[in-house]
Order: structure tokens, then sequence, then C-alpha cells
């Protein structure tokens, strides 16, 4: 392999591993701004819930609503995780490889503060610390799951 061909493989990696991190920060941060509001999410949200469950009282229906909302935010931040721990173990880096479950874990609590800093400014969210602690529960039970399967892997 040729210098050329080496520096191709490099940026190769590179870009498979850092893109769908950099996407999914993107996406976590766009839904944190007024178009995934409850009342916008309550466009699809709602009428699905009415299907499910067509004799439930209007305030069943919001609670049921607030809890998908609030499992989106285990979901989203279990993805991050992954994604994180994925770029991080495959890294280049030998010190970003011994650590990745701490970087991932950095960078989940870091995404996670400035998404409700954020809505904390909009007028239509509510930014609270406890969304943050939830969104490092989701990333951290899924650090533990890939550093399980990492081990009995091993």
């Amino acid at each position: 392999m040729n210098m050329k061909d080496s520096e191709k493989f490099i940026w190769h990696g590179r870009f498979f591993r850092y893109v769908p991190l950099v996407l999914c920060i993107g996406l976590i941060l766009f839904a944190s701004t007024t178009q995934a509001s409850m009342s916008n999410t309550s466009r699809f949200i709602r009428p699905l819930l009415e299907f499910l469950f067509p004799n439930a009282l209007e305030s069943t229906l919001l609670i049921y609503h607030g809890y998908i909302r609030k499992f989106a935010h285990l979901a989203e931040y279990a993805v991050l995780a992954f994604f994180a721990s994925r770029a991080f173990w495959l890294s280049s880096k030998k010190f970003l490889q011994k650590y990745w479950y701490l970087f991932s874990f950095l960078l989940v609590l870091i995404v996670a503060s400035i998404d409700e800093t954020n809505q904390s400014f909009n007028p239509t969210r509510t930014g609270s610390i406890y969304d943050v602690l939830l969104d490092c529960f989701g990333g951290v039970t899924m650090i533990c799951f890939i550093y399980l399967y990492k081990k009995i892997k091993s």
C-alpha cells in the first residue's frame, strides 16, 4: 500500500466512525428545538395512542405521551452512546481506545447538558436536570451492554 492509499484508508475509517456520531448529535440537538416540543409530537403520537387506547381518558393519554417522550430520551442517548463507543474504541488514538467508555460517557453528559440548556431558553420547551440524568442513564446502560459484550467476546 502506498502513502496515498494508506491516507485514504485512514480517512475512510474516520469518516465511518465519526459521521454517524456527528449526525446523531445533530439529530439530538435538532430535537431540542420547537420542532420536537410536546405539542408538535402530539400530532403523530396522539392518534396512535387514541387508536391503541380508544377508551382512555384525556389525562391518561397525556401521561402515556409523557412516558413515550421520556423513553425517547433514554433511547436517543443510548444510540448516542453506541456511536460514541464505536468511534472511540475503534480510534487510531490509543488513549481513546483504552478509555472509550469514559469518553463516551463524557460526550453523553456534555450533549445532554447542552440539549437541556438549549431547551431552557425555548419558551415551548422545558430544560430539566432530571432529563440530563435520564439521558445519562440511557447512555450508561448502553455503555455497560457494550462493555459486557466486549468482555464476553474476548
